[in-house]
């Protein structure tokens, strides 16, 4: 099977939204175009400097942004660190194996990629961003200072969501490397999303010791096997 990639294409005209929808309970809300428009307004009038626009990516976002940027550099933020922690229940998992996906959670920091986007396409291109990573407000957009070899940066975040359903708080590792086992749906499994971060962590030169401890975990485990319940 052809490995499904988010696309800018994807995202603008709706294609990827309705895979993910497809997933989906009808009790999930989604957000609405006037939603969409309305929050990425608040996030830029929020930004410490005005016309200075960065987005922190720590997972997908690292190898596949799937929006224009100007600039990109390596950066550490303070006071999150990376967390399997969002139930996956579409995309890259389904009701019947649900898989986990990453957020930020509270504490200690996070090491990543930090896209610079011109002023003058920052609605443009957030409204992209939006219609990827917050359509069913399952994470929230906080302002946090990206710290870069050129120096410190305002960056925007994708922390996890506490009130949302899809929240998994406090899963241990064995637990968290079940679920991203054996977690599959239509834009495919979470071992690869698993792998894929590990790899380009290695890659940018970032050691991420908890993805090394589940890499390990999960390749001793089977893909196929029954999912744990949530």
């Amino acid at each position: 099977m052809k490995r499904y990639r988010i696309t800018r294409e994807s995202l603008l005209d709706g294609s990827h939204h309705a895979r993910i929808r497809a997933g989906q309970g009808p009790h999930v809300r989604f957000m609405t175009d006037e939603e969409r428009g309305a929050h990425v307004a608040e996030i830029l009038a929020r930004a410490p400097r005005p016309g200075r626009i960065w987005l922190f990516g720590y997972g997908s976002l690292m190898w596949n942004p799937a929006f224009h940027f100007a600039e990109r550099r390596t950066a550490r933020i303070y006071g999150f660190h990376r967390q399997f922690c969002l139930w996956a229940r579409a995309g890259r998992g389904s009701p019947a194996r649900p898989g986990l996906m990453l957020s930020l959670e509270s504490g200690g920091s996070c090491a990543g990629v930090a896209y610079r986007i011109a002023p003058e396409a920052a609605v443009t291109e957030l409204d992209v961003v939006w219609r990827r990573e917050m359509s069913s407000w399952s994470y929230r957009p906080v302002w946090v200072t990206a710290y870069t070899r050129r120096g410190p940066e305002p960056a925007i975040v994708f922390a996890a969501n506490r009130t949302h359903e899809r929240y998994a708080p406090g899963l241990d590792t064995e637990t968290t490397a079940r679920y991203l086992a054996t977690g599959a749906g239509l834009n495919g499994s979470c071992r690869e999303y698993l792998f894929d971060t590990a790899e380009h962590l290695l890659e940018l030169g970032i050691r991420d010791r908890g993805i090394e401890a589940l890499v390990h975990r999960v390749r001793d485990l089977r893909p196929h096997e029954e999912p744990p319940s949530p």
